[in-house]
């Protein structure tokens, strides 16, 4: 596999895909009212938000406003607002959420990070990692969390720089911990397409650099690589790096692969309006389905 360097360097394009042609827009747009009807019934009321303002023409300050409420006055997030973990208390997963949100839904963070990023510096331990609270296994939370929750922290710190909110100290701290362990071949060897968002949000937010170069290479060759061979539930999962036609991840994909992702991304929508999530878990479909609804309108296949 050969990926051009300057997809490497986080070049961007205008369109390159011409990808209007896989469905007419008018096919696409009946299923527009189904998606509406679902997330009306069923979302959250920031996922409500969030879907008004790119869809309906609501209120910036409105969906803020919603966002707000999940801060907590330390800087940090939580109150259920990453649905697996359900405690109240400033954890570094409610933070990482929000800023993927915020990444892959192109949301200005406004003053939603007041405070973050020395919340951020309070819970980090000397490998870099995330301190969290113990209230995170003291409330309901995904089987998948039972070791105490989210400490990886360069997803974190590479979003909190894109966003102008980094420090010398989480700077110093991410790099610590990727040295350890998210070297080129430690990347390469990642098997789970979803988790490439680690590497993807710290490595493209960084300045340029002949090691963070070389991380972005491996980080979209493993991106296309498991995207290859994705069974079709992970179909939307590669649309959180691929997520426009002018996205670095885009630039990567081989275009037939790219043009079948979108194809059998539209053609998941389920009966009740929905798009799933891999795991089939109900409480993720409303932002599953505004991701796939921006993705849909983003690369030209739907007029919504």
């Amino acid at each position: 596999m050969i990926i051009s360097l300057d997809v490497v360097a986080g070049a961007r394009y205008a369109v390159i895909h011409p990808l209007a042609e896989i469905k007419s827009v008018s096919a696409m747009a009946a299923n527009a009212k189904a998606a509406r009807d679902y997330l009306y019934a069923q979302g959250t009321l920031w996922e409500r938000a969030l879907y008004a303002h790119h869809f309906e023409g609501g209120s910036l300050a409105r969906l803020h406003a919603c966002l707000a409420t999940y801060q907590n006055d330390d800087g940090g997030y939580g109150h259920a607002f990453e649905h697996d973990i359900r405690c109240p208390d400033s954890h570094p997963l409610a933070l990482e959420f929000l800023l993927s949100v915020l990444r892959i839904c192109a949301i200005p963070a406004g003053d939603l990070l007041a405070g973050t990023a020395a919340w951020l510096e309070r819970q980090l331990l000397p490998d870099g990692s995330l301190r969290n609270p113990p209230a995170v296994l003291e409330h309901p939370h995904a089987p998948w969390w039972q070791r105490g929750g989210q400490d990886v922290p360069i997803a974190i710190v590479g979003n909190l720089h894109a966003q102008g909110q980094s420090t010398p100290v989480l700077l110093d701290a991410a790099a610590r911990w990727a040295q350890a362990h998210m070297n080129p071949s430690q990347i390469r060897a990642n098997e789970w397409l979803f988790l490439c968002y680690r590497p993807y949000e710290y490595y493209f937010a960084l300045p340029e650099s002949d090691l963070v170069r070389e991380c972005r290479l491996a980080t979209l060759e493993n991106i296309v690589f498991l995207a290859e061979k994705m069974p079709p539930e992970q179909t939307y999962s590669l649309f959180f790096f691929a997520t426009d036609p002018a996205s670095p991840a885009t630039q990567a994909l081989p275009q037939g692969l790219l043009e079948d992702a979108l194809e059998r991304l539209y053609e998941s929508q389920q009966d009740d309006g929905s798009w799933p999530d891999q795991h089939g878990l109900a409480h993720w479909y409303p932002y599953t389905t505004i991701c796939v609804l921006l993705t849909l309108r983003r690369f030209g296949m739907m007029d919504i």
